[in-house]
């Protein structure tokens, strides 16, 4: 995987505006409406550990997982510099483990996994996203909540008919286009960043190509209840509100 790698190393300053706050805030009214306050949470593509470590810093048992080993050394070190971090690593509060989300597997079953930031978007397959559910069914004790959001298909849509993005800060700068497959409903996002050096003020250019893909609502919801979830529901935009074709997000609650 050719992804994330020096994007990781400055990924956490272009995506500074994302909302991790709201989803934090999602997974803890989902996990009181089932009144099932986790202890122990698996994260599938936890990335640099956003929404991993104040999960953690909150008193959770959390296994973050993710593709990417340059992802997870961002995030070993960020949640090494929290005054408490060192701390809650020897406890075993948190592990980093470097795994794909369609094979993932921890020793023992947990109470909630939760994937966030449109993470399985990146699933190319029907099959790698059943895969996933089946793994993610397996990895849960009886009665525990599966919390994902992935991109609304017209999103992907969206994201071809008004490009160009450009981001320009002092010390990061990219410019984005993309290409759309319809009929697949697949997008390309082609990125050129420009990373300030932190010595002699020079920029430094690489590329990056992340690849999504959308999936049919429905089909999600069907493929959740073959994987053997109940009580599967679909939400719009951090909302506890039925999404319909207007979403961005969507979020979907699933009990094992």
């Amino acid at each position: 995987m050719s992804s994330y790698r020096k994007f990781a190393y400055v990924y956490d300053e272009l995506m500074e505006d994302m909302p991790y706050p709201d989803w934090l805030r999602f997974a803890r009214q989902a996990w009181e409406k089932h009144g099932a306050m986790p202890k122990s949470v698996v994260e599938l593509g936890c990335g640099t550990g956003s929404i991993t470590i104040p999960l953690v810093n909150s008193g959770f048992e959390v296994t973050g997982i993710d593709l990417s080993a340059d992802m997870l050394s961002v995030a070993r070190r960020k949640m090494e510099s929290t005054p408490q971090g060192s701390r809650l690593f020897r406890e075993g509060s948190i592990r980093w483990v470097q795994q794909d989300m369609r094979e993932w597997e921890v020793p023992d079953q947990v109470d909630s996994v939760i994937s966030f930031c449109d993470c399985f978007n990146y699933l190319l397959e029907e099959q790698d996203v059943v895969s996933a559910f089946v793994q993610t069914y397996k990895g849960l004790k009886s009665g525990g909540i599966f919390l994902f959001d992935v991109h609304h298909p017209n999103t992907i849509i969206r994201y071809d008919e008004e490009q160009p993005f450009v981001w320009d800060e002092r010390s990061v700068s990219y410019i984005w286009t993309c290409e759309l497959d319809a009929s697949r409903c697949e997008i390309e996002h082609h990125l050129s960043i420009f990373a300030r050096e932190e010595q002699g003020g020079l920029y430094r250019r690489f590329e990056e190509t992340h690849v999504q893909r959308a999936y049919d609502p429905e089909w999600m919801q069907t493929e959740l209840a073959k994987a053997g979830f109940r009580d599967v529901k679909c939400y719009a935009d951090f909302e506890w509100v039925e999404a319909g074709d207007d979403a961005q997000r969507l979020f979907y609650v699933a009990v094992k």
